[in-house]
């Protein structure tokens, strides 16, 4: 039988508010058993390129990375806020390590192709970009992985990935190993049929509806790819995807995502 593994990714709007994101560390830090936490970047990167002049490009929801943006979302992604978190772990009594994809040659990218949109130094990954192996080792040893959305090419060049994409190829390479949940923690209480009702959350989503739910535009925007993301990872062995609040994980209201 395999041994269970949470993987939770949380993103800007958590990161942006300090009250909020020691509160989601500390829940976090209640979780019991193996664990890994995955970190989008926030808006530090943006608002240090707006005093630098530089004007942030966005398309879909995903950063266009020059080689500019590149430093800079490598100095807080990386650098700041990873570090952050990963003290802030330690003062609740989680025994953190903050990665890169760089660090342990843990996770190996590759340079998106160019074809409409030039995005850049952003990565993609495949099935055989994560070190699953590496990871295994640093959680057997009592440490608990807290990955950045910066990895490399394995040829000396960092490439900026966006987080959901490393939460579900984490989840994918470790389903081998363990039974993996992953839950996507976010500002809301899961995906919810109507956009102002905050309690209009729709506890189950099937692939089959899924389909239906994007057809009629109830889910759009920036929660398209993180529900491709999910469905994704279902079907390569993960046990369970859920979209939830970051500071009420486990809760009660909650998107439990399944293939059928």
């Amino acid at each position: 039988m395999k041994a269970a593994l949470k993987i939770y990714k949380i993103g800007g709007g958590i990161i942006d508010r300090v009250s909020d994101l020691l509160e989601f560390l500390r829940l976090f830090a209640n979780v019991s058993g193996p664990k890994i936490l995955v970190h989008g970047g926030g808006k530090g990167a943006s608002e240090m390129m707006a005093r630098l002049g530089i004007v942030p490009r966005m398309l879909h929801g995903r950063r266009i990375t020059d080689a500019v943006t590149l430093d800079i979302v490598t100095m807080f992604y990386a650098g700041k806020t990873n570090k952050q978190i990963v003290a802030a772990l330690q003062a609740v009594g989680v025994n953190a390590l903050g990665l890169s994809g760089a660090d342990g040659n843990v996770i190996l990218a590759t340079k998106r192709l160019v074809r409409e949109v030039d995005y850049g130094f952003v990565g993609d990954l495949s099935e055989e970009s994560i070190n699953a192996d590496m990871v295994r080792q640093f959680l057997e040893i009592g440490l608990t992985p807290v990955f950045c959305p910066i990895n490399h090419d394995g040829q000396g060049q960092l490439l900026n990935t966006n987080a959901d994409t490393i939460a579900a190829s984490l989840a994918k390479a470790l389903s081998k190993q363990y039974s993996v949940e992953l839950h996507f923690c976010f500002e809301k209480h899961g995906v919810l049929a109507d956009i102002i009702d905050e309690k209009s959350v729709i506890p189950t989503i099937t692939l089959a509806n899924y389909a239906e739910l994007k057809e009629s535009g109830i889910i759009a925007d920036g929660m398209l790819p993180k529900l491709e993301n999910a469905f994704d990872a279902l079907q390569f062995g993960v046990e369970k995807v859920i979209i939830e609040h970051a500071l009420y994980i486990d809760g009660a209201l909650k998107t439990t995502l399944c293939l059928n």
